[in-house]
């Protein structure tokens, strides 16, 4: 059978999947596609796999993908990070059979990525890339899609796109935001770059960014034309985004532990960090449930303490505190899913802007050392938890005991030592040049030396 290509693929093997749950590192794993699923999700992605590891290793592959493998888990895309086209091959050979295409991740830009050259760190070396997509979409039994940023110029972006679809690309992705717009400067992802890739390409396009409520989704369509749209940060808030619905907390907690519990196993650690993203803004308000979330170690503890989360939250409602949530900063009480919106970057300083360069030294001044007393509140948070753990310790570093450096290696002179080295150095030079030392006890016998070391 003929490998089916651009909107072929879209629409009889994807069915015209308008609604995507995004690849997401340790969060689209099967029981979250599964909940997905259930609640309006058309198609999902793996997470990004590593493409060497998955090659090199068999326990990664069973691990992230082959045990993952579900009918109801379709359709399903494998993605991969990776920058040799050899290795990207290979990897895709090895999965091929256990999803209905390989996606190429051009889009990330964390610097795990720059330190292993992969993701958007490649967005430069076009000959590179098309060479990947060319070789991949060659040599696979299914289609090749790829995941990309933008540039901050729209027709280099525009450029970049048909570059992927001359070199094979059936499915495109484009995330509406440059490599730069991470973290505290994500900021609004541009449209209207997705828009004009849609109109110069000849293959599907799915946008990626702004992305919060199922409005968002339909406007998105509406405005840039493209046959879909995918949900990273809206999805693991909300998980029913795409239902148009905002349910309560523990509802969507309770049943992704039940489907946790279903298709076992599943990393405790991926757990635990999709319930702190749903139960995010109820954490603020009781830190101690946060703290015992972080610290139990199994699956039955994790939903204890979201069952006392969702307790704590009705009974806030059976108090009638309706009116006090009202007067928060949240459009919807906390006990409700709804995105996460990051606070706005400080405006950058402005040339010549004295008060602007006063705001930057206040943001950007270190914190003071600390007083010799060590009083909690000049100690950093990591010397906190250990004074928490020993109370006796002392963090003054004027009080702290002062040692003298052996003069080979740099670990502490011992106290008696003439040469002024550590017990290590001073025994090999003791054995070598046959010297004398307080610590080390040389002596005759039988024409021959002995050292034997006194312990101090």
């Amino acid at each position: 059978m003929a490998k089916l290509q651009g909107f072929e693929f879209w629409r009889k093997t994807l069915k015209e999947a308008h609604f995507v749950v995004a690849p997401m590192v340790d969060q689209s794993e099967l029981a979250w596609r599964l909940l997905s699923r259930r609640h309006g999700a058309q198609l999902c992605y793996t997470p990004m796999l590593h493409a060497q590891v998955f090659v090199r290793d068999a326990n990664y592959r069973r691990e992230n993908l082959y045990n993952e493998v579900c009918e109801e888990d379709r359709p399903l895309i494998t993605q991969f990070c990776a920058n040799d086209p050899e290795v990207f091959l290979q990897a895709a050979l090895l999965a091929q059979d256990y999803c209905d295409a390989i996606d190429l991740n051009l889009g990330c830009p964390q610097m795990i990525a720059k330190r292993g050259h992969y993701g958007v760190f490649l967005q430069d070396e076009w000959e590179l890339l098309e060479k990947m997509v060319r070789l991949t979409n060659e040599k696979l039994s299914v289609p090749i899609t790829c995941k990309i940023r933008v540039f901050k110029d729209i027709e280099k972006t525009v450029h970049y796109a048909q570059m992927l679809e001359k070199a094979g690309c059936q499915l495109l992705t484009v995330h509406g935001r440059t490599k730069d717009q991470k973290g505290a400067m994500t900021g609004i992802a541009s449209w209207e770059h997705i828009k004009a890739v849609r109109k110069a390409v000849n293959i599907p396009v799915f946008a990626n960014g702004n992305i919060q409520h199922l409005s968002d989704v339909e406007r998105c369509i509406q405005e840039t034309g493209v046959q879909g749209v995918m949900s990273a940060e809206g999805n693991l808030h909300n998980p029913a985004v795409f239902e148009g619905r905002s349910p309560p907390v523990w509802e969507m907690a309770e049943e992704y532990l039940e489907v946790v519990k279903q298709y076992p196993p599943c990393n405790l650690s991926y757990v635990r960090a999709h319930l702190f993203k749903l139960w995010h803004h109820t954490l603020q308000i009781y830190q101690d449930l946060r703290e015992e979330l972080a610290k139990v170690k199994t699956l039955e503890g994790l939903a204890e303490v979201s069952k006392q989360l969702r307790l704590r939250c009705q009974e806030e409602i059976a108090r009638g505190k309706d009116a006090e949530v009202k007067e928060s900063c949240l459009p919807f009480p906390h006990w409700i899913c709804q995105p996460y919106v990051r606070p706005v970057p400080k405006e950058p300083v402005s040339n010549g802007n004295i008060q602007g360069s006063e705001v930057k030294k206040a943001v950007c001044q270190k914190r003071a050392l600390e007083d010799c007393d060590g009083s909690a509140d000049t100690l950093s948070k990591n010397k906190q938890k250990k004074r928490s753990r020993n109370p006796n310790k002392n963090f003054c570093p004027s009080q702290k005991p002062k040692y003298i450096k052996c003069e080979q290696c740099g670990n502490p002179k011992g106290n008696k030592c003439v040469f002024n080295l550590c017990r290590g150095c001073c025994k090999k030079k003791a054995y070598k040049e046959v010297a004398d030392c307080p610590i080390l006890c040389c002596f005759f016998s039988q024409g021959h030396y002995f050292i034997t070391n006194i312990l101090r």
